[in-house]
């Protein structure tokens, strides 16, 4: 009965020690890869869990086990030794981002935004708690015992996690009450930018205080060390940071190289720091000295990431020739390729010149030999579009005037719209900021800017969206359309009132250059009756109003005698009745 019980923990044993090299893989589609490090190869895969794509994986302590949470919304419990789904429920609302296993092994956390303590055993909640205005990028717990040793452990009660989110400069500590009243945060810790690494020494101890090491985006680390003893009001400051730079040897000054992750080691006074290329890291080890408030490395990583050409592997593989023979080689990069000179007698021919030809000077051979850019066109007369996209960027990073000037005057639409599809992405922002240049300058070369501008927000619009630093690599684009649209209605008013005051001094010089109508009468009409005949005396009286009607009565006749002949002469009448005649009189 001992020899198979033995050989039983043997085989058990055996298999835990396979278990402890496989890598959990979560995947943008929904599956898990499991890939044995040992072997180098896929060992396994896990399907059928989740729909969206996997946010965190977490291995339970026991080997066999293994957790994931993801976008739609539910935490999976995988059996990895049959690679199927042991349990699976629903975490949030919305995307469950990050997932942390209690220490011993009954309780998990789960955060989207919120934060949510669940019992394995049950799979329901446990406490709640606030979490962040963003989604949750890193949940860990700092403490293995409770502070208050007078009760009795449950497991859980009494101990402290710390989160951290994206966008969010703040990494808040969270107590775990025995009641369900405390749901906000006891204490916090400042960085300076988004953490995008964080690790820590587990405190086993009560006095023992837990060092925190946080790696941000600007490429920073921040250590700090603190003693989980309650509620904290303000944000504690890290007690150290760390930065890395380039020596700057000569006149090259230092430039910043970031801090890509760091963890503490087993001993809990120095630290492993990785920085430099994602692509090829360079890993050191650090003793912590926490009594400076500030340490700057300064690591030359050029000559650590130096390649050497000789122990690069080539696939070009040199013919073994004769010593006799000659072999001529394409232009590659470490070949010489032999040239061909020109025969004798040929060249002889070509030096001969006619009688009386003078021979031309160094200088104008120099000048003949350069190629004229201005003869060399097309047949439209403007160089084609794939020249003016490979121009375009040529102008923008040498920043040469001429180049940029030939190429950003151009009126016609579809160059414009064929040069900004052309150009690579990288050249779209140093475009804008050279647009937005010009457009502070002259009105005309403005009106030619806009052109260039709506082709670029309409071609690589997709492009620009996903820029996280585009508002203030825009800034001044936008303070300029602002004050350009804030000042188009105060000019469209005075444009109107200098249209109607233009318009009327116009009409008015018009009025004036029209020659004068003369308004008197040509021909004027009398009827018979005599009450025409009053009035006609009183037109005459009129007229004649400055002369004096107490005039003799000859006068008098002799008027009436030239008015009656000229009635006579209107009307046609040749005589007139007596009594009328004497009427007159």
């Amino acid at each position: 009965q001992d020899g198979p019980q033995r050989k039983k923990r043997k085989s058990e044993v055996g298999e835990v020690d396979k278990q402890l090299d496989i890598l959990a893989i979560g995947t943008a589609v929904g599956s898990i890869l499991l890939y044995s490090t040992v072997k180098g190869e896929l060992q396994s895969k896990l399907d059928g869990g989740h729909d969206s794509r996997v946010n965190c994986v977490r291995w339970h302590q026991d080997n066999c086990c293994l957790y994931s949470c993801s976008d739609d919304k539910h935490i999976v419990e995988w059996n990895t030794q049959t690679c199927k789904v042991k349990c699976k429920w629903k975490g949030d609302n919305s995307s469950v981002t990050c997932l942390c296993i209690s220490p011993d092994g009954k309780m998990l956390l789960s955060a989207g935004r919120t934060i949510k303590l669940w019992d394995l055993e049950t799979k329901e909640v446990y406490r709640h708690f606030t979490g962040h205005a963003t989604s949750v990028s890193s949940l860990m717990f700092t403490t293995v015992k409770p502070t208050n040793e007078s009760k009795p452990f449950d497991g859980i009660t009494g101990l402290y996690f710390l989160s951290g989110a994206i966008h969010d400069r703040l990494l808040s500590v969270w107590y775990i009450r025995s009641d369900r009243k405390e749901k906000n945060a006891v204490m916090s810790f400042t960085v300076t930018d988004e953490p995008t690494f964080v690790d820590l020494t587990v405190s086993e101890v009560k006095e023992e205080p837990v060092k925190l090491a946080v790696v941000c985006r600007d490429g920073q680390l921040h250590l700090f060390e603190h003693i989980l003893n309650g509620y904290c009001k303000k944000p504690l400051t890290s007690n150290c940071t760390i930065q890395i730079a380039t020596p700057g040897d000569g006149d090259s000054t230092p430039k910043p190289v970031p801090i890509l992750a760091a963890a503490f080691c087993t001993d809990k006074q120095s630290l492993l720091l990785v920085y430099g290329n994602a692509l090829q890291p360079i890993i050191e080890k650090v003793s912590l000295n926490t009594s400076e408030s500030h340490i700057c490395l300064v690591r030359d990583i050029q000559k650590v990431l130096s390649l050497k050409t000789d122990a690069a592997v080539t696939k070009v593989k040199t013919p073994v020739v004769n010593s006799d023979a000659k072999v001529l080689v394409p232009g590659i990069p470490g070949h010489s390729t032999a040239v061909k000179t020109p025969a004798l007698g040929k060249e002889k021919k070509k030096n001969k010149r006619k009688p009386g030809e003078t021979e031309e000077s160094i200088e104008e051979r120099l000048g003949a030999l350069d190629i004229d850019v201005s003869k060399v066109k097309t047949p439209g007369g403007l160089p084609q579009t794939d020249s003016f996209a490979v121009l375009l960027v040529q102008g923008l990073e040498s920043n040469d005037a001429e180049i940029l000037n030939k190429v950003l005057n151009t009126r016609k639409e579809n160059i414009v719209k064929n040069t900004v599809a052309r150009m690579p992405i990288h050249a779209v922002i140093p475009l804008l900021h050279e647009l937005t240049k010009r457009l502070q300058g002259n009105p005309y070369s403005a009106s030619l800017m806009v052109r260039w501008l709506k082709s670029v927000f309409t071609v690589h619009a997709s492009y620009l969206s996903t820029l996280p630093d585009l508002i203030p690599q825009l800034g001044m684009l936008y303070q300029l359309m602002e004050s350009r649209v804030k000042t188009l209605q105060k000019l469209s008013r005075l444009h109107g009132r200098l249209f109607i005051l233009v318009t009327q001094v116009a009409a008015s010089q018009t009025v004036q250059d029209v020659p004068e109508v003369n308004q008197t009468a040509k021909l004027v009409y009398e009827d018979d009756s005599s009450e025409e005949e009053g009035s006609d005396d009183e037109m005459i009286a009129d007229k004649d109003s400055d002369e004096n009607w107490d005039e003799d009565e000859e006068k008098e006749e002799q008027s009436d005698e030239q008015d009656m002949t000229v009635e006579k002469e209107i009307n046609g009448d040749s005589d007139l009745e007596p009594e009328n005649e004497s009427e007159e009189e």
